[in-house]
């Protein structure tokens, strides 16, 4: 556990690159981990590509355009969602890395797919080649952290077994990455990730300065609110949404930025819209109101 107390201080002291400021009055929840201790939360609003799929999809929008996107919704920052990248050509990622910073735009992550969860010890070395070649773009690209998935439980296996599997996978992916200065987050998303309890369990036996949890608050089986506490601390980046599970609970946002400001989190809440609604105008509805509980509960 050193080596995973280590991460947290790291990443808390580190913090994440953002352009501009917040300026608000702190909150009195947010003052709490300051008093005891904790690094004051500084939660930025994000988007992540995936939040326009449905344009992205059929090439009516372009990454290109989603940058822009961003220009106009006036967010901090951007997670490129990797399914709709043209190439990983060294000159288009340093396009995207040029127009983003030619408009202010850092780039707060990189979301890409992958299978950790694999009893065959040949498949766990080809995802460990499928991430090590995503760390090489990422830092092409200019960001500090991917979004990994572990994976879907095989039939017959155990939650031990596959926290083993994943963990092993992600403990080698994350030597690799930590020489290129990348975190990988990997993401509550079904599978052996559909607990906070298999993700502790992940992250523990990883312990790694490199590893965290990207933490979506909307997969999670059972209560969503007991898992995401838990996992705030071991939180390197969010994707923000307002329903949970398969039944669609309806979230409580305002109690779950409170977590993250108890919690002394800093960095990203970035949207992944899901809603029924078109993108072109649900997504800034629910960005208005990210950036509204960034601003009561950040202490920037």
């Amino acid at each position: 556990m050193k080596n995973v107390l280590l991460r947290r201080s790291f990443l808390q002291a580190a913090g994440f690159a953002a352009a501009g400021s917040l300026l608000s009055t702190p909150h009195a929840d947010a003052r709490r981990p300051e008093e005891a201790g904790s690094p004051r939360p500084r939660l930025l609003t994000g988007c992540c590509a995936y939040s326009y799929r449905k344009y992205l999809q059929p090439g009516t929008m372009t990454m290109e355009d989603f940058i822009l996107k961003a220009v106009e919704l006036e967010i901090e920052g951007v997670d490129v969602t990797t399914y709709w990248l043209k190439s990983t050509e060294p000159a288009y990622l340093h396009s995207l890395r040029h127009l983003a910073f030619k408009h202010g735009i850092p780039f707060s992550g990189a979301a890409i797919r992958t299978e950790m969860c694999q009893p065959d010890p040949t498949r766990r070395a080809a995802e460990i080649v499928n991430i090590k070649k995503w760390v090489d773009a990422t830092e092409l690209l200019g960001a500090s952290h991917i979004r990994v998935f572990g994976g879907n439980l095989p039939p017959g296996a155990t939650d031990a077994q596959g926290v083993e599997w994943t963990a092993e996978t992600m403990k080698q992916a994350c030597d690799y990455a930590a020489q290129k200065g990348i975190t990988l987050g990997i993401e509550s998303h079904g599978g052996i990730t559909s607990t906070a309890a298999n993700i502790l369990a992940i992250l523990k036996r990883v312990d790694h300065p490199y590893a965290g949890c990207n933490l979506d608050i909307g997969h999670f089986v059972g209560d969503p609110y007991p898992q995401i506490e838990s996992l705030v601390p071991y939180a390197t980046h969010t994707h923000i949404k307002t329903e949970s599970g398969r039944e669609r609970q309806s979230l409580d946002l305002d109690r779950i930025w409170q977590m993250f400001a108890k919690g002394g989190y800093q960095g990203f809440m970035s949207v992944e819209y899901e809603g029924e609604e078109e993108p072109a105008t649900g997504v800034p509805k629910l960005i208005t109101t990210v950036k509204m509980l960034c601003r009561k509960y950040s202490t920037v």
